[in-house]
């Protein structure tokens, strides 16, 4: 790991510490948007020929319907994914929104209601590891939002099928059906719809760049759909002083390493706290990792900041913005309103990000790449829409009418006032 002084740095040396790594999107969509343009016009057919070019697979079918799977899962693995199935659901459950309903004045009743976005389409990684983890995170806030429609996208395995813990959490959630492809083929087809794949209006999940690309062109497309946020690698920060255990840091640091080789690892310390130890504790667990090679690049290319404070390490830290935060200091808790800037946080040493990654109930689908300074992780309210409403009575319009003729005749819109002109007319003469 590159090790920097915070006391050193410029704000433009700063600046620079946080930009991730440049991802070369013009060339990723050149790449990209050919696969989108071919599955628009050839449907299922483009689909299977990038899933066979990518995956050396061809699925038969192509999509299926979990409720008529038939399933076969240990024991344990069964009722672990159970236990995380409740407490997702426990914890997304109590995110539900109530109807607001304000009376701005007499007689004039404002309301702002939900209702759930009908059609989505749900993108379950697959490649070097199995997700059902991330099935969980997208399924089960969209079954609670009441979308009417659940497709899972996945790619198929080398056998040309899905795990069946995949398709035991796609019948728990109620899904309507699994596309057997990956990568922007499969994003494509459910932005268009095909002949065996439904059209999503919302598409969700994280992904590589292709994917991540195949997002972003098509929801400034004519197939007329949104996606959750813009994503890039998995991102972990770690703030520590002398209280934080180095073997609890070094296995914080590699819980998210392991990810990906272009996985952003970022440990900032006050001096006290005991840095050879925890960089032979990196050493030593790292060994041990059967994703070793992938989690020793991605500690290659991260880096640490040792601060003056605490007060340092969150300035820092809210700059950089990162997916996930874990803060392992004395009274950890005492900090959380320094954090202004983070996706998803775990405090104190008894907390780390594998907790809110499986089962803790919070959501693992998080912005990247910066953007947790505008963006938030996946909720019950990604797969809700606001419909705002109002009711006037005779009374509200006589008392708001004049307002909204002056401001109409303000911006020279006739007919805007006309409208209000003409029913208070009809009530003075009633």
């Amino acid at each position: 790991m590159k090790q920097y002084h915070y006391r050193n740095l410029s704000q433009k040396d700063v600046q620079r510490v946080c930009q991730r790594p440049k991802m070369d999107f013009k060339s990723v969509f050149g790449q990209v948007d050919p696969i989108i343009k071919a599955v628009r016009s050839q449907g299922d057919k483009a689909v299977l020929k990038y899933t066979d070019q990518f995956d050396g697979i061809r699925p038969e079918p192509l999509v299926i319907q979990p409720k008529k799977q038939s399933v076969a899962i240990e024991p344990a693995i069964q009722k672990a994914i159970d236990t995380a199935f409740d407490n997702i659901r426990q914890f997304h459950k109590a995110q539900l929104p109530e109807t607001l309903e304000v009376e701005t004045m007499p007689g004039v009743m404002c309301k702002r209601i939900t209702r759930p976005i009908e059609r989505v389409g749900l993108y379950v990684p697959g490649g070097t590891a199995m997700l059902p983890s991330t099935c969980m995170m997208l399924g089960i806030p969209a079954m609670l939002a009441g979308c009417k429609q659940i497709i899972i996208a996945t790619p198929p395995n080398k056998q040309g099928n899905v795990a069946d813990e995949i398709i035991y959490i796609a019948q728990k959630l109620n899904a309507d059906a699994i596309l057997l492809a990956g990568g922007a083929q499969a994003v494509a087809a459910m932005a268009w719809g095909t002949d065996s794949v439904p059209k999503a209006d919302k598409i969700l999940g994280p992904g590589n760049q292709y994917v991540t690309a195949a997002k972003m062109l098509l929801q400034n497309s004519e197939a007329q759909v949104a996606i959750d946020m813009p994503a890039g690698p998995s991102e972990v920060l770690v703030i520590a002083d002398e209280t934080a255990d180095p073997a609890f840091v070094a296995a914080d640091l590699l819980s998210q390493a392991e990810h990906g080789a272009d996985s952003q690892v970022v440990l900032v310390a006050t001096p006290a706290f005991s840095w050879e130890k925890c960089m032979g504790e990196i050493e030593k667990q790292l060994e041990k990792l059967p994703r070793n090679i992938i989690a020793g690049k991605a500690m290659k290319n991260s880096f640490s900041i040792q601060v003056e404070s605490l007060e340092q390490a969150f300035d820092f830290s809210n700059q950089y913005a990162p997916e996930h935060l874990i803060i392992q200091c004395k009274d950890a808790e005492q900090w959380q309103h320094k954090i202004i800037n983070a996706g998803s946080v775990f405090i104190g040493p008894w907390s780390p990000e594998s907790a809110g990654d499986y089962a803790s109930g919070t959501n693992h689908t998080l912005p990247t790449y910066g953007y947790a300074r505008m963006y938030s992780g996946v909720s019950v309210n990604s797969f809700l829409k606001s419909i705002t409403m109002q009711q006037l009575s005779k009374e509200g319009l006589k008392n708001l009418g004049p307002t909204i003729e002056t401001l109409a005749e303000l911006e020279k819109l006739e007919g805007h006032k006309h409208a209000v002109s003409i029913r208070l007319n009809r009530i003075k003469n009633e």
